[in-house]
């Protein structure tokens, strides 16, 4: 579960969120909605201990980001809008490395890989160096590091960027196998009916303030998410 409580973060004079309270639980996939700039990427990364807050409180299973970071970074698993990876490395050395910072045993580790570097296409490129590799590559790399380690929470940020629709369709997959596990899945995204099918509830943010919050139901009531999400974006 992911309780955000009453986050404040600043730039400067500039407040790029204010005040933003919402809970994610177990067991739901969480859409986070917003233009470019309203604040959605600051939140995911102070939600993932990137970025630090000057008001208000981040809870990942109970436990504080401020206080407990690594704790909670146990529990997760990230994945950003550009995946900057370490562009020298193998693909599979750099999935490997992220197991290691897990302390994921090897014969879980192998399963976890050889499961979705099948599933994403990419088994046989998996001893290319990842400065080989085009974007929607390297973000299926990113998604396989993060699937690896069998996260309890999964924080992605616009994940569908780049990806092909074959890959678009398996995350979803991913993401629906997970909440059959009672996991937690917060993600960022600019594609609303993807939003409108897969989450039971959303959050949609506009210049650093949280506007609406709840069920896909009392969000959109009669109308498409990206019909609400135009008339709340005036």
């Amino acid at each position: 579960m992911i309780e955000i409580k009453n986050v404040t973060k600043k730039y400067g004079n500039k407040e790029a969120l204010r005040n933003v309270s919402f809970n994610v639980d177990n067991g739901e996939i969480f859409g986070f909605i917003g233009h470019n700039g309203a604040g959605k990427t600051t939140l995911i990364k102070s939600i993932v201990g990137i970025h630090d807050f000057d008001e208000g409180d981040i809870l990942i299973n109970g436990k504080s980001i401020k206080a407990n970071p690594v704790e909670c970074k146990k529990e997760m698993a990230f994945v950003p809008d550009n995946p900057e990876l370490y562009e020298n490395m193998k693909a599979i050395d750099f999935i490997n490395f992220m197991c290691d910072m897990y302390q994921i045993s090897q014969e879980e580790r192998e399963k976890n890989i050889r499961k979705y570097a099948k599933m994403f296409e990419i088994d046989g490129n998996l001893n290319d160096t990842i400065n080989s590799f085009s974007h929607g590559m390297k973000q299926k790399i990113a998604i396989i590091s993060a699937l690896a380690h069998n996260p309890k929470i999964l924080i992605m940020d616009e994940p569908f960027v780049g990806l092909d629709p074959k890959a678009v369709f398996d995350v979803k997959e991913v993401m629906n196998e997970m909440i059959k596990e009672g996991k937690t899945i917060f993600f960022s995204t600019h594609i609303l009916d993807v939003a409108e099918k897969l989450c039971s509830r959303v959050a949609i943010i506009k210049k650093g303030e949280l506007i609406k919050v709840g069920s896909m139901e009392e969000i959109k009531g009669d109308s498409s998410l990206e019909e609400v999400f135009l008339e709340l974006e005036k």
